[in-house]
């Protein structure tokens, strides 16, 4: 069975896109990183923005099931409280990682990711589709982050290590139980998702999830000019769905059609779930995959941690929503079938217009 590494060495990037600036050295804007001002802009004002807040879904609440379909439906994105996971530990990985990224460049660079690498220190993956670089510098795990951690601290990574991976196994658990709901509001049976761990959380034991997962930690360093500066550009996410942690400065935002860029601020100990084009065309097109984009400041670092979930990249993907009701019998499907690996491929290059591409 092939992996999620496998799949992105098939795709490998140029050098000149893999290595991220010297924060560190730069006290001036240089023009490689300069991005017109009005798409650094937010499109929406305060007032809109206290109107139309994306959705806050408490996990234990009884009407939470109902909640996250409407929200997947409606926006393709949603912030999740009481999620099981302590603050405890969010603030435990929010401090290895920023551990990790006040390292010297030098040293950085020593985990510095391969051409045909998907792990380990560099830039975002879509740098390649646009004319300027971003303000960003991430470091990506998937299974242990071991090898490249000890390149970083070659007799002290043990911690590291154990709280990424201990965050790994709860965002896992975490992920298997929201695709259960998702997938129960779209009325997709069990047969359809036997890649899907069990989790019915009567503690027994479960067979392994062969699910394709990834660990995103993100750092936007402080800019010297955040209004001509992009953290992450406009992009959708490969994945099923996206679990994230954003520290408390503001900086996410999401697409929303008719009002523009929408930010997404900091909930204290909630998680930002949004949308992928998986998931997107499982459900048809029922739900939207969330455009989304990171803005930057000008005077503080911020940090995020993405955990990507997706089926296994064997797996066959294909609308499995069927509609709910007598009126929505007989949907024709949006998309073809067609293997996660397979899609990874299209989107590596064809960042926005990989769905396109497989329209029927």
């Amino acid at each position: 069975m092939s992996t999620l590494s496998d799949a992105y060495r098939n795709h490998p990037l140029h050098p000149n896109h893999i290595v991220p600036l010297d924060f560190s050295a730069v006290r001036t804007m240089p023009d490689s990183h300069v991005w017109q001002p009005e798409s650094c802009v937010d499109d929406i004002s305060f007032e809109e923005l206290l109107s139309s807040p994306v959705p806050v879904i408490d996990l234990a609440d009884a009407n939470a099931p109902e909640l996250i379909g409407q929200a997947c439906e409606t926006w393709g994105v949603f912030q999740l409280v009481n999620h099981g996971i302590s603050l405890s530990h969010i603030e435990e990985v929010e401090h290895e990682a920023g551990r990790l990224f006040a390292l010297p460049t030098e040293q950085k660079l020593k985990a510095l990711r391969t051409p045909c690498g998907a792990t380990g220190y560099g830039v975002a993956r879509i740098t390649p589709f646009f004319s300027k670089y971003m303000w960003h510098e991430g470091f990506t795990i998937i299974g242990s982050p071991a090898d490249h951690v000890r390149e970083l601290w070659p007799h002290d990574h043990g911690r590291f290590c154990d709280v990424m991976e201990n965050y790994q196994k709860k965002m896992k658990g975490l992920a298997e139980r929201l695709t259960r709901l998702i997938f129960d509001s779209l009325k997709i049976s069990e047969e359809e998702i036997s890649w899907l761990a069990s989790t019915n959380g009567s503690g027994g034991s479960s067979p392994p999830s062969t699910a394709s997962t990834a660990l995103q930690l993100n750092s936007y360093p402080s800019c010297p000019d955040p209004n001509q500066a992009m953290g992450l550009a406009p992009h959708t996410d490969t994945s099923l769905l996206t679990i994230l942690h954003q520290s408390e400065t503001n900086g996410l935002q999401v697409f929303r059609p008719g009002l523009g860029w929408v930010l997404v601020p900091p909930v204290a100990g909630a998680f930002v779930v949004n949308i992928g084009d998986i998931l997107h065309i499982l459900s048809n097109a029922r739900f939207p995959n969330t455009l989304h984009r990171v803005v930057v400041n000008g005077s503080r670092q911020r940090f995020s941690v993405a955990y990507f979930y997706s089926p296994p990249t064997d797996y066959v993907v294909s609308p499995l929503y069927k509609g709910l009701n007598s009126g929505e019998d007989n949907i024709i499907p949006r998309y073809r079938s067609v293997a996660v690996k397979e899609y990874i491929g299209l989107k590596a290059k064809n960042l926005e217009n990989a769905l396109s591409i497989i329209r029927t």
